[in-house]
């Protein structure tokens, strides 16, 4: 992962897929693992992670018993049926790339201590801190499609919700998708996720798309609160593990 490397200045890996036999043992598997994370510490200090949905019971087993550690619990909503949505409208306008670094402090200081970057001891909370701001500002400059901010007279912007319309995952299955990617409410936006996130629907409506996706941590009841407000189901729950190798206990 280009984009991580380079900012965690460490190798980092994500683990798609992983495939195996139904017959295979558990010590088998556990040693195949073991084998790959041998082969990645040949190359000195790296970080690998993987998200693995909440079924796949004997891959879990199999990372845990390898020393790879659990960091965050995530739940996976979508919303469809667009023509149906009717929630009131909110005055929202698009961030501008100027606002950049004050939409990465806003990220920064409304940050969950659940999520995966703060909830593993190898990141730390600055680094955690750094990496959300880091984040939060390149969605601003241009990584996500459109960042939506309130635009209420009078009011401080103290919140931000990113979006990424997936537009090859779009061409690919026919269909058409927005995707929450990261959303902050300070203190002087309160009630304001709930909002952007209405917007966002309103938003991929107008666009034609058909869903709108939106992740969360298992922790996180206010946003839990506000899918369920606005009709969103939920689709998967998935855990992620990391494994920062060399290996320590």
């Amino acid at each position: 992962m280009p984009w991580d490397t380079d900012f965690f200045g460490v190798p980092t890996y994500r683990v798609f897929t992983v495939l195996f036999a139904p017959a295979a043992s558990l010590a088998n598997l556990t040693q195949v693992l073991r084998d790959f994370q041998q082969e990645l510490s040949a190359q000195g200090p790296v970080y690998c992670f993987v998200e693995v949905p909440a079924e796949d019971i004997r891959l879990l087993q199999v990372l845990t018993q390898s020393g790879w550690r659990w960091n965050e619990t995530r739940l996976h909503y979508y919303r469809s049926q667009l023509g149906e949505f009717a929630e009131p409208r909110y005055p929202v306008r698009l961030a501008q790339p100027a606002e950049a670094a004050y939409i990465g402090r806003i990220a920064a200081a409304a940050r969950n201590d659940y999520d995966r970057f703060h909830a593993d001891p190898w990141f730390g909370p600055e680094r955690a801190d750094d990496f959300l701001a880091r984040y939060a500002a390149a969605a601003t400059e241009g990584y996500c499609d459109a960042v939506l901010l309130p635009n209420l007279p009078g009011l401080p912007v103290d919140s931000f919700l990113a979006i990424n319309d997936l537009t090859a995952d779009a061409v690919a299955m026919k269909t058409g998708f927005s995707r929450v990617m990261l959303t902050a409410a300070g203190p002087e936006n309160r009630g304001w996720h709930q909002r952007l996130v209405s917007e966002t629907v309103y938003r991929a409506r107008e666009r034609g798309a058909e869903f709108v996706l939106m992740t969360t941590q298992a922790t996180n009841g206010a946003v839990i609160r506000n899918a369920e407000k606005l009709n969103f189901a939920l689709g998967a729950t998935t855990h992620i593990l990391s494994c920062p190798l060399p290996l320590s206990f």
